[in-house]
């Protein structure tokens, strides 16, 4: 599976943004999709995942309200809509594929995906 995420950009504080992840090569494995991001200096961390088959979704604390992931199936993309964005949500954003049909939309850890996007900069200005 090959990820090429898209969307990011410069931003004002409250302004929105939406992120693409393409994903190529798929097979009918049904994938949970995943959202992180990391900032200069900190660690990866977990934003947003979503069940392939099923829409199924679920969020970080400092995304829900603001974020929402999608799953367009006729493009075979992955979507993150961002709203409110804040200066704190400045990070390059990483999309994730888990092949796993088993495995929890709810599992936060970055090695419990097995694929990733090159990542995208989002800047949020105040």
């Amino acid at each position: 599976v090959q990820l090429q995420a898209s969307g990011g950009g410069l931003v004002q504080a409250g302004g929105s943004l939406r992120l693409s992840c393409a994903a190529s090569g798929r097979t009918d494995s049904d994938y949970r999709m995943g959202w992180f991001r990391q900032a200069p200096g900190k660690e990866r961390e977990f934003v947003a995942a979503a069940r392939w088959s099923t829409g199924s979704t679920y969020y970080a604390d400092a995304a829900k309200g603001r974020f929402i992931i999608s799953i367009d199936n006729a493009k075979n993309t992955v979507n993150l809509q961002m709203n409110s964005l804040r200066p704190e949500d400045t990070a390059v954003y990483y999309c994730a594929a888990d092949p796993d049909p088993y495995s929890s939309v709810q599992d936060r850890l970055t090695s419990s995906y097995h694929y990733w996007g090159q990542g995208t900069q989002v800047t949020v200005s105040s």
